[in-house]
């Protein structure tokens, strides 16, 4: 074993699996040198591909951007240390495509980079390319990161779907169930999964407890899934989609059940590591969700001028309201904020989920013309919304024949992926520098 020169006699630890040799290290054992993995320096090169510190530092920007930097020294350098191991892994797969004989064009990456900026962020390529490079990132780390995504999912698409079976009699079976559990709770949930052995056990324990005091200190769950997370849901930030518990292992369903939105726990151990799970959401099996109907609302705000206190802002936040409430409907709501000095925007695409937690159930009770209670600050001005028209959901019809199957085998996909990547760390040839 690297990093033992010698040891001292004693009783040996013996780790064995099926079909494998065994790891025979003995209980008392003395270090002779140091050669701690985490200090080395952020380098390393892959089967002859070179990782190099610049790599790891603009890719870990990303990840401090999305924290909004509300990162410790400590959670940094451990951060770092991901971030190389991700990039190892990442290298591994655009290799394993490139033996494969799959190519990803640079059109392809280029079009998914215009595609992320504009869903993602809201911003055309050039202002990507100048907000990535603000942060200390740059478009190069992204389109890498794009290229590996891209590449993986092709060559599972290649030599892993087409061995991945699902019966219909399996299917409808999961339709049988979803129609039977009809009026249950469905989830939607976040998960981080990291894989452990009893060789590494605690160690991964504490790496996720430590993960847990960061994202509850208000660090983004979906930038430590993409970047800490072993499972296949990574890559949409550990996004499992809409659930019930009866698909979640025991271990994470007894926990789950018990969440309200927006609420995270774990570790949870889970046979072969341990979770993380965040409650996205949850909803009704089979059933209409009022927050699923689509609005259509007027936004009317106005804003305060500099050194306005607080009670002058009360007053005129008060005084606005009453004049909305006044407006009678949206035909006249303009020409009433007019009066007021107020800006109005439109529209009429709102689904009532999407609106922040206090204001859902505020605009749901409206009637068409009537307006939510003010809200806002000083700083952002005081603004009220207005009911101009509301489609409400109708009754889900639930995944059907072909979406559950699709569903059935992306997930054992999934299982066949994280074992192909163990493979090919194990057969890798990697230098640190």
């Amino acid at each position: 074993m690297a990093g033992l020169a010698s040891v001292l006699v004693g009783p040996a630890v013996v780790a064995q699996n099926d079909a494998q040799g065994e790891i025979t290290i003995p209980e008392n054992i003395k270090i002779f040198t140091e050669n701690n993995p985490n200090l080395r320096r952020a380098t390393a090169v892959v089967n002859g591909s070179v990782v190099t510190g610049t790599d790891v530092d603009h890719r870990l920007a990303l990840i401090l951007a999305a924290n909004e930097n509300k990162v410790s020294e400590e959670e940094r350098a451990r951060l770092r240390l991901q971030v190389l191991r991700n990039l190892i892994d990442e290298t591994l797969q655009i290799q394993a495509a490139a033996a494969a004989d799959i190519q990803v064009r640079q059109e392809e990456i280029d079009q998914t980079y215009a595609r992320v900026a504009a869903q993602n962020f809201g911003q055309n390529p050039g202002a990507m390319d100048d907000y990535l490079q603000r942060v200390g990132s740059s478009p190069a780390s992204l389109k890498r990161q794009i290229r590996g995504e891209l590449s993986w999912q092709r060559l599972l698409s290649r030599n892993v779907a087409p061995f991945v079976n699902v019966s219909e009699d399996e299917v409808r079976e999961v339709m049988n169930r979803l129609e039977a559990a009809k009026g249950t709770d469905e989830y939607r949930i976040g998960e981080i999964y990291l894989a452990a052995n009893q060789e590494d056990q605690q160690q991964v324990l504490e790496n996720a407890r430590r993960i847990v005091d960061q994202l509850r200190q208000g660090g983004s769950f979906v930038a430590y899934a993409r970047q800490y997370s072993q499972a296949s849901t990574a890559a949409v930030g550990g996004d499992l989609g809409w659930i019930r518990l009866a698909q979640l292992p025991n271990e994470l369903a007894q926990v789950a059940s018990d969440l309200d939105t927006g609420q995270l726990v774990g570790p949870v151990a889970v046979p072969g590591g341990f979770s993380i799970i965040y409650m996205i959401d949850r909803r009704k099996v089979l059933t209409a969700d009022p927050r699923d109907a689509v609005l259509a609302l007027k936004q009317v705000s106005i804003s305060f001028p500099s050194g306005t206190s607080e009670a002058q802002a009360t007053a005129k936040a008060k005084t606005f309201a009453q004049a909305m409430a006044g407006a009678k409907g949206c035909g006249a709501v303009d020409e009433v904020a007019a009066k007021l000095g107020a800006q109005v925007v439109a529209n009429d695409q709102v689904r009532a989920r999407d609106l922040p937690g206090p204001l859902q159930n505020a605009v749901l009770s409206l009637n068409v013309g009537e307006t939510s209670p003010p809200f806002g600050s000083i700083s952002e001005g005081v603004r009220v919304l207005m009911l101009c028209g509301r489609d409400d959901a109708v009754s889900a019809s639930g995944p059907n024949f072909e979406q559950l199957m699709s569903q059935l085998e992306d997930d054992r996909i999934n299982k066949r992926a994280q074992m192909y990547l163990r493979d090919l760390r194990r057969d890798a040839v990697i230098e640190y520098n």
